[in-house]
């Protein structure tokens, strides 16, 4: 696990796009160690027109991660925040420093995959 939905209205989409996801899940995998055969990714398309920023039309994303609370340290999240956006940034030079990212941790017993819970998981590796 995790989940990440990450949502932005650049123009080149089509052309950036394998790059972005390819910068999501490797921050994923070497910042927060999470194992890539189970990293769910969605990337959409948004009109760009329909962003805003302080009421300006602005190239900007908007990047949420999904992961087991507790399964990651302060510094290893702060680590993720900062790469992922001057990943993002040097992708696409014009995005906007108004562009988000939030972690959301969520307790383990209240996802997972596969049918069992984070919780559950853990416990049966221990």
């Amino acid at each position: 696990m995790p989940y990440i939905n990450l949502k932005t209205n650049l123009r080149n989409f089509e052309e950036k796009k394998n790059e972005m996801l390819k910068l999501v899940v490797l921050a994923t995998k070497d910042i927060l160690g999470k194992d890539e055969k189970v990293t769910s990714v969605l990337i959409e398309k948004l009109p760009f027109k329909s962003w805003h920023i302080n009421s300006i039309n602005s190239t900007t994303f908007f990047l949420e991660i999904k992961i087991t609370k507790g399964s990651n340290t302060e510094e290893e999240k702060a680590e993720f925040i900062k790469i992922v956006y001057d990943g993002l940034k040097a992708i696409e030079p014009n995005i906007s420093f108004a562009s988000y990212i939030l972690i959301d941790e969520i307790n383990g017993d209240s996802w997972g995959y596969d049918g069992i819970s984070q919780k559950n998981r853990y416990s049966e590796k221990s």
